[in-house]
């Protein structure tokens, strides 16, 4: 199957190797990847933050970018896949364009749920040993409905153990710009996920959401625990 990747402004300032990963994993499923050279940032930090009309340049760069062919895209990320998802939304006064992006946003998908659901893999040959908590980003299971998609792809790597911790699905207080808005009840929410997934005491903590993850790995950072932050796709391309 032909895909095109979406490596989103994480995967390529911050965490290549995620985005590395995304596209060896789909290459090993069978996948031709292509990478769309003209996309950018999808404008979700300047949409979360309010000011909308500003992003809308971006958005249509993004619609211009992925318009190259039509095959599914796939995204390592819920929040940016979510952000794209609601551009005919944000340009709602332009008919032509709402029209494009629609076609792209029915394209998007996240990268656990395309391997599932559409691809009919759930076991990938990873291999990882050790303890493991999953963290459900809100962007992936609430705002996209991607709840068992991850963890059925988990179950299956060898010797990996999942470990289930108090208050999984609430939210790890990162939001985007709400983490610099709100930086005190940030930083309130992100300890107590970190008090939790501490109390498991996993070897690993996995996540779909590298934002999610670079957060609560901060915080781990700084308050001196050893568990090593990966995101699904780096351990899905474990051996």
């Amino acid at each position: 199957m032909n895909v095109n990747f979406f490596v989103t402004c994480i995967g390529d300032a911050l965490k290549s190797r995620m985005a590395r990963d995304s596209v060896l994993l789909l290459e090993q499923l069978g996948c031709r990847v292509h990478f769309p050279e003209k996309q950018s940032c999808c404008g979700q930090p300047a949409i979360n933050g309010g000011y909308v009309n500003s992003a809308i340049p971006g958005m249509k760069s993004v619609i211009a970018a992925l318009e190259e062919n039509d095959d599914p895209i796939i995204s390592p990320a819920g929040s940016c896949m979510n952000a794209i998802r609601h551009y005919p939304e944000y340009l709602a006064g332009e008919p032509e364009w709402v029209q494009r992006a629609e076609r792209i946003a029915a394209r998007m998908n996240d990268l656990t749920s395309f391997i599932v659901n559409t691809l009919g893999v759930t076991d990938v040959g990873a291999r990882l040993s050790g303890t493991a908590v999953y963290h459900p980003s809100c962007s992936l299971f609430r705002k996209l409905g991607v709840r068992e998609e991850p963890l059925t792809l988990l179950d299956h790597v060898r010797d990996l153990q999942l470990l289930p911790f108090k208050a999984e699905e609430t939210c790890c207080g990162f939001g985007g710009t709400f983490s610099v808005k709100m930086a005190e009840i940030s930083g309130e929410m992100v300890k107590e996920k970190v008090h939790h997934i501490m109390d498991a005491k996993p070897d690993y903590l996995i996540g779909a959401d590298v934002s999610c993850l670079l957060n609560i790995g901060g915080r781990m950072q700084r308050e001196g625990h050893p568990v090593k932050v990966m995101h699904i796709a780096e351990v899905l391309m474990s051996r």
